[in-house]
């Protein structure tokens, strides 16, 4: 009876991705996908504002901290990208046994990688803190700050892998459910703690633990209690190396995307400590923000990742081709419109998270560039996520390169130099453009090739 409810299940979800208008399907996989994005930058910036009113140097914590969140990030990403757009091909090409057996073994791995990741973090913490940027005035606050980070790498790690995996069979809205939960009881955790009971940043820390704890858990339980097509079977005979590898093959150019956004924070922080404590502050304060924004360009490729995938592997190029093109203009529209109000409330944003007039003197026109900027990144995302999810690794890691790492890192080097802190602040935004004006060959050569 369970298995043909099962079927029965399967069956109503491969109609829908592979045969639904593809606008309507997109929007309704992406609006939850932009929510969840976005009540998960809405937290992280919670977090700028409530430590900001502890001082510059806790306001630079944050700036280290989300550097190791990256590197926890990229874990989570390559395991859930790499087992989320494994899953699509195989539900498209109607593989439910191969798509539980991804779904065991990559969530297996990822729990084991952040295991690892965090035991090592809390041993070497303080080398850690100052390879990741951190001066000796920010250091006590960030030490306090990534100690539970660091504790909850398992789960903040799982919780990546679980979301994609749901995003990517169709259940955008479960996604959702576990991270707006989250999100929401950070953002009333944060004044408890911090100010509530004075641990100051390290009350941050652990909000943002127990928050992504609860998260993990809600997203377990779809698996568990049969809300999907694949399952999590804890059974050694289900894992398998090479299931391992491939997923992780997959996946590389989300680790590789987010290894490089990693190293170019790091390499940032460094840079902007040059200037003080307050030009940390600045960037940190610049990136949360730009974050904000690419969230609904990345909520919305996070809805049109999965049909990319499904219609792959059932060989629908028509509708493959029909979503590139939707997602990509309602995309460019949504981050013209967002990007324009930034531009115009770059000073009172800045201001909102620290109201210091050297992090403002810094931030606000760093906060201009990046928006500007920001306009053009849904071609080189949408194209990145196409090449991820439909399994050529090779070009869309090349492209994850491009962001944060090859043109990045030689732009901010070269533009601090010449330029001095205006170099720094207009690094990211040279980048970007430079990534985007490399994406339309590689976008052009896939659809050319599906005919």
């Amino acid at each position: 009876m369970e298995d043909r409810l099962r079927n029965q299940i399967s069956e109503a979800r491969y109609w829908k991705m592979t045969e639904s208008p593809v606008g309507h399907l997109v929007v309704t996989l992406g609006i939850p996908s932009v929510i969840s994005m976005l009540m998960a930058n809405l937290y992280n910036m919670a977090d700028a504002a409530f430590i900001g009113r502890l001082g510059t140097s806790a306001s630079g914590a944050i700036g280290i901290v989300f550097s190791y969140m990256v590197i926890l990030q990229a874990i989570g990403f390559m395991f859930g990208q790499g087992s989320g757009s494994k899953i699509s091909r195989s539900l498209g090409a109607r593989d439910q046994d191969r798509a539980t057996r991804i779904a065991s073994t990559g969530f297996l791995s990822a729990i084991s990688f952040g295991l690892v990741i965090g035991l090592s973090s809390l041993l070497f913490m303080e080398p850690l803190l100052r390879f990741l940027g951190s001066t000796d005035t920010i250091l006590p606050y960030a030490r306090s700050y990534c100690i539970y980070i660091a504790a909850g790498a398992p789960f903040i790690i799982g919780s990546f892998v679980l979301n994609n995996i749901l995003r990517y069979e169709g259940l955008a809205k479960k996604a959702m459910e576990g991270l707006v939960a989250g999100a929401i009881l950070n953002i009333f955790l944060d004044p408890l703690f911090i100010f509530g009971l004075r641990m100051g940043t390290a009350g941050a820390g652990l909000a943002t633990a127990i928050s992504q704890v609860v998260s993990f858990s809600i997203l377990l339980s779809m698996f568990l209690r049969g809300k999907t097509q694949s399952r999590i079977v804890l059974d050694r005979r289900i894992f398998r190396f090479r299931e391992m590898w491939d997923i992780i093959a997959v996946g590389s150019p989300s680790l590789i995307r987010q290894a490089c956004n990693g190293v170019g924070a790091i390499l940032l922080n460094h840079t902007a400590g040059l200037y003080g404590d307050a030009a940390v502050a600045a960037m940190a304060i610049v990136g949360r923000i730009s974050h904000f924004a690419f969230a609904i360009g990345v909520g919305l490729g996070h809805g049109y990742q999965p049909v990319a995938g499904f219609n792959y592997g059932a060989k629908k190029w028509d509708r493959l081709r029909a979503a590139f093109r939707f997602t990509l203009t309602a995309a460019m529209g949504i981050m013209f419109v967002t990007c324009l109000g930034i531009l115009l409330a770059a000073d009172s944003l800045v201001q909102f998270f620290r109201n210091d007039p050297e992090v403002m003197a810094i931030g606000t026109p760093a906060l201009r560039y990046a928006a500007i900027a920001l306009m053009t990144q849904p071609i080189a995302l949408l194209t990145n996520m196409t090449l991820q999810a439909t399994g050529k690794s090779l070009e869309a890691s090349i492209l994850a390169m491009l962001r944060s790492g090859i043109y990045f890192i030689p732009v901010l080097l070269l533009f601090e130099q010449a330029f001095g802190v205006t170099g720094v602040e207009l690094a990211q935004p040279v980048a970007d453009v430079l990534t985007m004006l490399t994406s339309i060959p590689f976008i052009l050569v896939f659809f050319r090739k599906l005919r």
